[in-house]
């Protein structure tokens, strides 16, 4: 018996169990009886938004996309890399096997310390966010300076959590390489006028991967409680923490700089310099958060929210990069900062344990209407404070031994007799903001129009640290951030907007290649126009969106300094773009989400004429996605599910000297929730990558340094949840 097979026996076994248990257990035994009742998006479609002062995916001027939980069952989601195959505007960006994530929007890299929040607050983003309590996430597209202040210009991704409800659920699952994973949701509302509520959800998997020598595990545990305790006056706490256990894995990089490996060549499965006394990385991650929300009256609120959010990464890796050490390399007939051309790699031993980013943030808002005239006003008025810091390891980097990409039998080497150092504070950056939005109904003069004006004035201070914890870099900037939109609703399910807005992101990291390595750029203004359409047809939501983002260009530009080549912001990078979207209920049987993007991303005025005019690398300029879910009319409970992916040609290069060929994924699945047992039971059946393509995931870079990502092979997945 395989593996797979006996997972999936011990999966059947514990649900027949108990299912045998609630059928025959004695109404007398189960006094407290939950009956769940509740609301919740259907058909994939969203209708609310925490983004913006409207509240509501239609009314919000600007491209928010919203992966609902019926979606992340039905695709079985565990991290965020399965999420974003829903919109095709969103792709991965140095995203190894067994590290945190990192994503592109729009084309533009999600910033880490900044991009990534749960309930609104920022969380420290260098953490695989745990799914299990999250109602549904939010991916807002494009700039967010008043909602967020300092962020990427592609936008940034809000979590949202489940709120206490009378639930009770437990799932099983399985896949094809004998993983193993469980999650129970378990919640109760109490109290006389149900004012209390619990929830917890827990989870624990055992991840096979499909990298040999890359597997390990995660424990995953959140408390949601909510309390009202008078009728303006409400309380909601979260905590979760999770520990995630894995041996990351290595990117391949560019052959001498100018070609990727052929695809026929390298296998998915293949570790690169894997040894024997690699330990796998540990990141451990706690985000805590509270809010408090009072109704003054029906027209008048404050909320006040308070978040904690921490993660320490013990980083250890039998690292590839570079060629340093090859002969051919050294003797300058190949840049030694990627693979050599016939294939060698150098491998380093890389421990840094114990490297901690902390977020604090707590922000207040007040929002009301009021009329001037015949005029109505909603306004938001708001101020945020935000801390984080950035504490790493003296850590160890030392060359071992070289290798190459073609051997079937990886070599052994020793590793270093060297260990870590002393921790100390790498970055010091705090964020105090005040900002101001007012929706203006123009309806007295143009019916259905809407002017949308805001600002978030940001005071920055940040201070960065070298290894002796001498300052290299102390920036303090004041700066306003402004946002207007155009909003004319025709009909009440159309939306037209029109919208202007700045943002300021942070400032890039040098390589280690670079003369100035390390060094991290101040922030930078970036600007972002965009006009839309919106149309809630009959449950499905349909967008379409043309966008203009532009922002300075940051880059290692070659020179005769004293390693050739000096990290610098010089020229401007500015990504153009159409977006269409479709999410929810097409017909009473089927149900979608779907979406397209086109974009031309270029660079111009870099001071390095081969850098410009070209597509921005790892930018697609076509990428598309479909899922369908079609309920059979005939057969009860049983629903067809369905994928599908295209990814256009990406530079790999900043020079597009090389390209990664464009690739086609198709996804299928099952779904079975039989009407005889009230729907409490669901069995769930995913392939991935049906035809078993193997293609380049992601080509994009990290610090400065260019790395090339195989895609996953045919995985499926298979889960049992039921609900009391």
């Amino acid at each position: 018996m395989t593996i797979f097979s006996r997972r999936l026996t011990q999966s059947v076994a514990t649900i027949a169990l108990v299912i045998s248990g609630a059928a025959h257990a004695d109404p007398a035994d189960q006094p407290n009886t939950v009956i769940v009742t509740g609301v919740r998006d259907q058909g994939f479609r969203a209708t609310d938004t925490q983004f913006g002062a409207a509240g509501t995916v239609l009314d919000t001027p600007a491209s928010v996309s919203v992966v609902t939980r019926d979606l992340m069952d039905d695709q079985q989601a565990r991290r965020l890399s399965d999420l974003i195959r829903n919109d095709a505007s969103i792709g991965e960006n140095y995203a190894p096997e067994g590290y945190y994530e990192d994503i592109a929007i729009r084309g533009f890299p999600l910033d880490l310390a900044t991009g990534l929040r749960i309930n609104g607050l920022t969380i420290a983003g260098e953490q695989p966010v745990a799914l299990e309590n999250k109602e549904r996430v939010e991916f807002l597209k494009g700039l967010a300076g008043v909602d967020a202040g300092v962020v990427a210009p592609g936008g940034l991704v809000d979590y949202v959590t489940k709120r206490p409800a009378d639930v009770q659920s437990l799932t099983l699952g399985t896949d094809n390489r004998g993983g193993f994973y469980s999650a129970v949701d378990v919640g109760s509302l109490f109290g006389a006028r149900k004012q209390y509520g619990l929830r917890l959800n827990a989870a624990h998997e055992d991840i096979a991967s499909y990298v040999d020598h890359a597997d390990g595990y995660r424990n995953f545990g959140s408390i949601a409680g909510d309390w009202r305790a008078t009728e303006d006056d409400t309380f909601n706490l979260d905590l979760e923490y999770q520990r995630r256990v894995q041996h990351s894995v290595s990117g391949y990089q560019l052959l001498g700089g100018t070609a990727l490996p052929a695809l026929d060549a390298v296998s998915p499965s293949r570790m690169l310099g894997t040894q024997p006394w690699t330990k796998p990385v540990t990141i451990n991650a706690l985000n805590l958060s509270g809010q408090y929300e009072h109704r003054f009256s029906d027209d008048w609120r404050l909320t006040v929210q308070v978040g904690h959010s921490r993660t320490v990464i013990d980083d250890n890796v039998a690292f590839a990069y570079g060629c340093y050490a090859v002969a051919s390399c050294a003797a300058g007939d190949s840049p030694d900062y990627y693979f050599a051309p016939n294939g060698d790699f150098d491998v380093y031993d890389y421990r840094s344990p114990n490297d901690a980013r902390e977020d604090d943030q707590a922000q207040a808002q007040l929002l009301g209407k009021l009329a001037t005239g015949a005029i109505g006003h909603s306004l938001t008025l708001g101020a945020s404070v935000f801390r984080r810091t950035v504490t790493q390891t003296d850590y160890v980097y030392d060359y071992v031994g070289s290798d190459n990409i073609y051997n079937p039998t990886p070599l052994a080497f020793a590793p270093s007799p060297n260990n870590p150092g002393a921790n100390y504070e790498r970055l010091d950056s705090r964020q105090y903001a005040i900002s101001a939005m007012d929706r203006i109904d123009l309806g007295a003069l143009v019916t259905g129009l809407e002017l949308d004006a805001g600002v978030r004035t940001v005071f920055l201070r940040e201070r960065a640290y070298d290894i002796d914890h001498a300052t290299v870099r102390n920036t303090a900037e004041t700066l306003p951030l402004p946002q207007v939109a155009l909003v004319y609703k025709p009909l009440s399910a159309v939306a037209l907007y029109a919208s202007h807005a700045r943002g300021l992101s942070l400032g890039g990291q040098a390589p280690a290649w670079a003369t100035n390595a390390s060094e991290i750029l101040s922030p930078s203004l970036s600007w972002q126009d965009e006009v839309g359409a919106k149309y809630d047809w009959n449950g499905l939501l349909l967008g379409a969106s043309v966008f203009r983002l532009s922002k300075a260009y940051e880059y290692a530009k070659p020179d005769d300094s004293e390693y050739g080549f000096t990290y610098v912001r010089q020229g401007t990078e500015r990504h153009d773009g159409l977006e269409l979207n479709a999410a929810g209920q097409v017909t009473q049987d089927l149900r979608l989400t779907a979406s397209a993007t086109f974009m031309h991303a270029v660079a111009y005025g870099t001071g390095t004429p081969s850098y410009d005019g070209h597509q921005a690398i790892n930018v697609p300029h076509v990428r598309t996605t479909l899922y369908a879910d079609y309920t059979l009319p005939h057969l009860d409970g049983l629903a067809l599910l369905a994928g599908w992916q295209y990814v256009g040609e990406r530079a790999a290069a900043r020079d597009a000297v090389a390209t990664a060929p464009a690739y086609h994924l198709f996804n299928a699945g099952l779904r079975y929730a039989p009407s005889a047992l009230d729907n409490k039971l669901t069995l769930r059946l995913s392939v991935d990558n049906l035809l078993d393509r193997r293609y380049w995931k992601d080509v994009g870079e990290s610090a400065g340094d260019a790395y090339l990502h195989l895609g996953a092979p045919r995985t499926a997945r298979f889960t049992l949840q039921y609900s009391l």
